[in-house]
């Protein structure tokens, strides 16, 4: 499907009902919304109307930036007015799409009954701990890396992007995606790259200005929005450990947990766990007329 809203034109993918409460998925980097089918599927089934679009700068949604977390979490309410224009709706972000999401719900949380996090924790969280842990740091070598235009735009494409699938298989010990799944993935980086690694950029520089910039942006403040966090213990991107201290920034019902056996993508990895947690937390939060 095509959604045009305010901020842009945007690709999705979708699953179940149109009459049905709706569901806006979120995806990250190096991702694209196929990732999500098995986990809009089982929620299809569960009787939700499901939307994954392609993130700004992945084709074929809308290429421009700028790619800060302000103007993400922009399309996420556009996306939510133009679909859902007079009731609150659900949302589940991965990665960047978590990003996304924290920062939507912290703007506009009537526009948003519940939301579940995959993998990244509150992004102001997340900066915190990552200083204090040298096992971070080293995880998150690539957000420096991604700072060399040029440089890191040819070896993230280099031998078909054979990067992205070091990403994958570090972040995801154990998994192995399908190979026409990553064909697909790769098609789509292929006709999307720099902008992907824009986000990254865009949340660095000016580097003096960043952590104001992100604390202005993410969410700083407390956000209402019932909000459930799932991590995969075994995450070789984000260490279960960083996301310590981030129930501080929620005033609604919080809750985070850590799924064994599981890493990076858990929604790919995990999709019944996945489902069986995200389809309580709607239950338990349903969206209702008026926010």
């Amino acid at each position: 499907m095509r959604i045009q809203t305010r901020t842009g034109a945007f690709e999705a993918l979708e699953a179940g009902a149109d009459d049905a409460p709706l569901v806006l998925c979120l995806h990250g980097f190096p991702d694209h919304p196929p990732s999500f089918v098995p986990l809009a599927d089982r929620l299809a089934c569960a009787g939700y109307h499901v939307v994954v679009p392609w993130m700004r700068g992945y084709a074929p949604s809308v290429a421009s930036g700028p790619y800060d977390v302000h103007t993400l979490a922009s399309d996420v309410i556009a996306i939510a007015d133009t679909l859902a224009p007079c009731k609150p709706v659900a949302i589940v972000g991965h990665d960047w799409g978590a990003v996304a999401t924290y920062a939507a719900v912290a703007r506009s949380p009537e526009r948003f009954s519940a939301a579940v996090t995959l993998a990244m924790p509150h992004l102001l969280a997340f900066l915190e701990n990552a200083v204090r842990q040298p096992a971070q740091l080293l995880r998150s070598w690539y957000v420096a890396f991604f700072q060399l235009r040029g440089l890191s735009d040819r070896v993230v494409s280099a031998h078909d992007f054979a990067f992205v699938e070091r990403l994958w298989s570090r972040w995801s010990p154990g998994y192995l995606p399908d190979p026409a799944a990553m064909r697909a993935l790769k098609a789509c980086l292929r006709q999307s790259m720099p902008a992907p690694l824009g986000y990254y950029r865009a949340m660095r520089r000016p580097p003096r200005a960043a952590r104001a910039r992100a604390r202005s942006q993410s969410g700083a403040g407390s956000i209402r929005v019932p909000t459930l966090h799932l991590c995969g213990h075994d995450d070789g991107c984000i260490g279960p450990a960083a996301s310590r201290g981030q129930e501080r920034f929620f005033t609604g019902p919080f809750q985070s947990e850590q799924l064994l056996g599981v890493g990076h993508f858990l929604q790919l990895e995990a999709p019944d766990r996945v489902a069986a947690r995200v389809l309580d937390w709607l239950a338990r939060h349903p969206a209702r007329e008026g926010g």
